[in-house]
């Protein structure tokens, strides 16, 4: 009898159609509540899973007691997965890290210019009757520095991307060398001097114990009044409140985000404000990248299933403090920011 998997959030089809083609039984069920996952996961030897599904403890526990024996999530992190739990219970997680970073990188300078030009605000204005094309001047970002807290596969790409812009790129990442940031065409520099210098802040970290609000008011007093905050990575990385002071205090021009601590996020006041730019968690949304995290997930989850020891990745491990998303598959960026 052929092994069952679950594909419990919405996928590209070729996902499934892989696991069909390898031999094996494909079940999707999206919107299953964690009640209802508990109680069927058992039945299954894989559980594939975007950002919706909650992999809990209580899950994979009901999973090991069972059938299950890996976890893939098709997209970079594993903030819904436990994956200490999965250890602890010798179940694998593998993830996609990677495939969505040029997805996401694109996002995060369409974000920028966005701040830059007053985008949000003259769209707005359009659509409301209005012409207000005095009180909407902008600015180039020729010329101006870009800093990035992390240089992961994203931060990267958005490196190169900045610097074909004419930005001055500078990075922060604690667990990458100075080297390794200078060859990624980015200027080293300390946590505090990246607050300060940057005129576009723009964040590429996991979210970990570490990082929960590494941008909070302290951090944030230390910004220019007119530089700009941008969000791409994870949702928890940013002080919401203290991020709303900021920006209702003028102390920072204005920022944007992909990702919010809790989505979708309840209604706040940082919503209400004209130099906030908020979009829903949007970073990896595009049909190349869905196509690519999907058939990288089904061809994980098939290799590990049927004994194939070059494609399976290596045993299960929780985040590291400073590690980001663990485990992968395949080469890892330092400190697996590929967020």
């Amino acid at each position: 009898m052929a092994r069952k998997i679950l594909i419990s959030d919405k996928l590209e089809s070729i996902c499934p159609d892989i696991l069909t083609r390898r031999g094996f039984e494909v079940d999707q069920k999206s919107s299953l509540s964690p009640v209802e996952l508990a109680a069927a996961i058992g039945d299954y030897a894989g559980l594939i899973v975007r950002s919706a599904t909650r992999v809990t403890a209580e899950v994979l526990e009901k999973g090991a007691a069972g059938e299950l024996k890996i976890v893939g999530r098709a997209g970079a992190g594993l903030d819904n997965v436990d994956a200490q739990a999965a250890q602890r219970l010798g179940i694998k997680v593998v993830n996609t890290p990677g495939l969505n970073a040029n997805a996401v990188a694109e996002l995060t300078v369409a974000l920028m210019i966005t701040l830059a030009r007053n985008l949000w605000p003259a769209m707005e204005s359009m659509k409301s009757g209005r012409w207000e094309k005095k009180g909407l001047a902008g600015r180039e970002i020729a010329g101006k520095t870009l800093g990035l807290l992390g240089l992961g596969a994203v931060g990267k790409l958005v490196a190169a991307k900045g610097r074909a812009l004419g930005l001055k790129v500078l990075a922060h990442d604690p667990i990458i060398t100075k080297e390794a940031i200078e060859a990624a065409g980015a200027g080293s520099v300390t946590f505090q001097d990246l607050f300060q210098s940057a005129d576009y802040l723009s964040l590429h970290l996991p979210k970990t114990p570490e990082t929960e609000n590494i941008v909070n008011s302290e951090t944030l007093s230390l910004m220019k009044p007119s530089a700009f905050l941008i969000n791409c990575a994870r949702g928890g990385l940013v002080d919401e409140a203290a991020l709303y002071e900021a920006l209702s205090q003028k102390r920072l021009a204005g920022a944007a985000t992909d990702v919010f601590a809790k989505e979708p996020p309840d209604p706040a006041p940082l919503m209400a404000l004209p130099n906030f730019v908020a979009i829903p968690h949007l970073g990896a949304s595009t049909e190349e990248a869905q196509l690519a995290v999907a058939e990288k997930v089904a061809h994980l989850i098939a290799d590990f299933l049927s004994d194939n020891p070059s494609a399976s990745p290596t045993s299960p491990a929780g985040p590291s403090p400073s590690a980001g998303p663990s485990p992968s598959a395949g080469p890892a960026e330092p400190g697996g920011r590929a967020v």
